[in-house]
């Protein structure tokens, strides 16, 4: 019987783009396999000494990056097919071991507009964020004392949201995000709720009930579920759609029968 090799290399593929209107094209790397090791590391390996299999020496590839650690957001990309944060990729997780080899394939998210290589413009994240109103209205309201009481099931539930970070794995995930939608995306619905069950962020609730209810909003939604299934912080994306699919029900209604 023939032993398993273990694998001793990397061989990672770029998917590379100098500028927006640039041609694409694939260049492969090679670097030394070693234990625990991410998927930004064996890009800075490779932006010591950028040469390609084929020994041309060429710019390394453009990524992005800040805390490394699954909480700025900046390092989402498409990692072997499937969008996901960089720097908690290992690459024994993540790429295919074929004999001796480990291979990795690197592509930006598709549903941004590309800035180069592996660097995508999430803009629009948060300019959804606007739109949803997604904040605290504290203006004036320093001086009334403290806010009400928060049922702690209710707090727990907006801790889970809180924890979005805008990668935009979710958007890159949802099938109703694309050129023919203006679909807000189910990251910028999460944060609705978010401020809609917040004591005084829901004195905003009907703008924001208001939005949801346009082409942008709730029906926007296929549910899909791919987006709770690429989450890298387990944000309840589809429960609080469910959530909002209600509230919006009963806005509708409520606004309908001159209730609201």
């Amino acid at each position: 019987m023939t032993a398993t090799a273990t694998p001793t290399k990397i061989r990672i593929r770029v998917l590379r783009q100098s500028d927006p209107n640039a041609a694409q094209h694939w260049e492969e790397f090679e670097i030394p396999f070693r234990e625990k090791l991410n998927v930004i590391s064996a890009l800075i390996e490779i932006q010591k000494n950028p040469r390609t299999v084929e020994g041309k020496s060429v710019r390394p590839p453009a990524w992005e990056a800040a805390c490394l650690e699954e909480v700025c957001g900046a390092c989402s990309m498409n990692i072997n097919g499937r969008v996901r944060q960089a720097c908690t990729a290992l690459i024994e997780d993540v790429a295919d071991a074929n004999g001796d080899t480990y291979d990795l394939r690197l592509e930006p998210m598709k549903k941004f507009p590309l800035v180069r290589d592996l660097i995508v413009d999430r803009s629009k994240m948060f300019d959804n964020l606007k739109k949803v109103k997604a904040w605290v209205p504290i203006d004036g309201s320093f001086d009334l004392g403290p806010a009400q009481p928060q049922d702690d099931g209710v707090r727990q539930f907006r801790y889970a949201l809180s924890r979005c970070m805008s990668c935009g794995c979710c958007l890159e995930a949802c099938p109703q995000i694309n050129d023919k939608s203006s679909f807000v995306g189910p990251a910028a619905m999460a944060q609705a709720l978010l401020f809609n069950r917040h004591p005084v962020g829901k004195t905003l609730e009907a703008d924001r009930l208001d939005f949801l209810t346009t082409e942008e909003g709730i029906t926007g939604c296929g549910n899909a579920q791919n987006c709770v299934k690429v989450c890298p912080k387990s944000v309840p994306l589809t429960r609080a759609i469910a959530e909002l699919n209600r509230d919006t029900t009963v806005y509708k209604l409520k606004r309908w029968f001159g209730a609201a």
